[in-house]
């Protein structure tokens, strides 16, 4: 399934994953367990509906990754 990824086209190999949702596209990524937001198509989703949110053709995900300094 193609989708746009933080601006750049990426595919997600959606045949490989029980479903495509947030939760799926966060693993095959290799960012679970980091401080992450995420919106599709310009709505933040919460975490905890990551599992459920399902994702569709050309949807457009923004991931936004939290980085701690001083």
């Amino acid at each position: 399934m193609e989708l746009e990824l933080n601006g750049a086209p990426y595919v997600l190999d959606a045949a490989r994953l029980e479903a495509a949702t947030l939760h799926a596209l966060v693993d095959a990524l290799g960012l679970a367990g980091q401080a992450l937001a995420l919106a599709v198509n310009r709505r933040v989703v919460p975490r905890e509906r990551w599992p459920e949110t399902v994702l569709a053709p050309r949807d457009r995900v923004d991931v936004v990754r939290a980085i701690g300094g001083g």
